[in-house]
């Protein structure tokens, strides 16, 4: 009998792979086996499976089809991730070429083009992940704006604020300035960059004294309240308590000391601009100094700066050198090296700001979290990074979940003409709501934003079990009294 040399992969994956769905093999409801759950890290839509998400898929497929076959009732589960930021940013870059603005589109009519994207690539990775023979139980597939996910994150907003955990507030955050929202911390890309330092003269008021600070950002000195030094440094004691001028516009500020400054480095004299600096705001915040906002939206100079009111923060950078320099107050400037951030999304330089956002407070939150893996009731492989979780823990920050967006799951907050709000998850929740707290009625409108896309995603271990919040549900009440079931990867 002959035996062919060539086989023929792609007809018998097909065929075998289209003969195990039509059989049900990978599909999974409880029963009284020992459960193995997985659920797939979602990918997001923003376009088609790379090398990665192959290795991490091929992986995951080994450890569910070996629990099978050790007669477990094995789950894993399938779905996308709608991506806020990183979706947006591709839908807006789509439209551009086709001639259109977002600026120039409805929320809805931007929405249903975000929709269109998804089709196309959120139906390419599901297809892929086909191809790659993914033994994944397709009848529970989930996409992170299904209706019922949609309403499981509005209802957890809802309950986290009622609870006290999710606040509104005037905070410093991280600002993409061309895709026009906040960044958490970790979308922000820290590269090593070669930039110039300014050596800047400012005078002292009254007097024929000056003192010399050293900033590689001289388009932000509009923006600044005070000059900083170390309190024991001899330089400058005698400066302490008196006002120097800002350059150029000549604002009287104070000279102040704290020892948060350091001596050695720069000329020891610190400028703060407590609206465009993470630290600069703390200090500003300790020191009861002003904050002055100079910059718009997309990075622009505003009226507050006085000077190069339109320019774009970095060409007022190279403006306002010769205008220093012409001045009087450019003393010197020398090559410096140091650490920018840049937006994952879009690469550009973040713009630190203070802004009204929407927050978690995470110290509460955060504590039974680390409480469950220093009692080893969660371990890590390699337990080295057990470690790491504390730290992360210990010294977590706020988190701000309010993104300036339209794809994602939209902020369930209400305002009147005043801006008093509630939260609510829909209109006539919201009016009701309104009506008990402020003893009126009137016409509410719903809050711009959309949640960051972690605040989603963190409910995608339970979401994907549909209606998991509904008392008597069969899957997840089998699947959470085994506490070593959801093995997430």
């Amino acid at each position: 009998m002959a035996i062919s040399k060539n086989f023929e992969h792609q007809a018998a994956e097909e065929k075998w792979y289209k003969h195990w769905l039509q059989k049900g093999y990978f599909h999974s409801t409880p029963d009284e086996r020992e459960p193995y759950t997985v659920v797939i890290p979602p990918p997001n839509v923003t376009g088609v499976l790379h090398m990665g998400h192959c290795l991490n898929n091929t992986i995951q497929d080994i450890l569910v089809r070996r629990a099978r076959m050790q007669g477990k009732n094995a789950c894993w589960v399938p779905g996308t991730d709608h991506a806020s930021i990183a979706t947006e940013a591709k839908v807006v870059h789509m439209l551009r070429e086709r001639g259109i603005a977002k600026s120039s589109l409805s929320r809805d009519e931007f929405l249903s083009y975000a929709w269109e994207w998804k089709e196309k690539y959120g139906g390419i990775i599901l297809q892929q992940l086909r191809k790659l023979g993914c033994s994944l139980d397709w009848e529970r597939t989930t996409f992170t704006m299904d209706p019922h996910y949609y309403q499981s994150v509005i209802n957890v907003f809802i309950d986290l604020y009622n609870k006290g955990f999710i606040y509104r507030g005037k905070r410093m955050i991280n600002w993409d300035v061309k895709a026009q929202t906040a960044l958490s911390d970790e979308e922000v890309i820290r590269r090593e960059t070669t930039q110039s330092l300014y050596h800047l003269r400012y005078n002292i008021e009254g007097t024929e004294d000056y003192i010399i600070i050293a900033t590689v950002r001289p388009e932000t000195i509009m923006g600044d309240t005070a000059i900083c030094v170390h309190p024991d440094d001899e330089r400058y004691k005698h400066l302490v308590g008196k006002k120097a001028l800002v350059p150029l516009i000549n604002r009287a500020i104070p000279i102040i000391a704290d020892e948060y400054v350091t001596m050695d480095f720069g000329t020891g004299a610190l400028k703060v601009t407590p609206a465009h600096d993470m630290n600069d705001n703390q200090l500003g915040q300790k020191h009861n100094l002003e904050v002055i906002d100079i910059f718009n939206d997309n990075g622009t100079l505003n009226e507050t700066a006085q000077i190069l009111i339109g320019e774009d923060r970095f060409d007022a950078r190279k403006k306002i050198i010769p205008m220093l320099e012409e001045a009087g107050n450019l003393v010197k400037t020398e090559p410096y090296t140091s650490e920018v951030g840049y937006s994952e999304r879009t690469d550009a330089v973040v713009e630190p700001r203070l802004s009204l956002q929407w927050w978690v407070s995470m110290k509460n939150i955060s504590g039974p979290a680390l409480q469950a893996v220093e009692s080893d009731e969660i371990k890590f492989y390699p337990a080295k990074f057990k470690n790491l979780y504390r730290h992360w823990m210990e010294n977590i920050k706020d988190w701000c979940i309010s993104r300036q967006l339209w794809w994602g799951h939209r902020i369930p907050a209400w305002y009147d003409a005043e801006g008093n709000y509630v939260v609510a998850a829909n209109e006539a929740d919201a009016a009701k709501i309104y009506q008990e707290k402020y003893g009126k009625t009137t016409s509410l409108r719903q809050d711009e934003d959309c949640l960051d896309t972690w605040f989603s995603s963190w409910l995608w271990p339970f979401e994907v079990f549909k209606g998991y919040s509904e008392p008597g549900n069969a899957d997840v009440k089998i699947l959470l009294s085994n506490k070593h079931t959801c093995n997430c990867t």
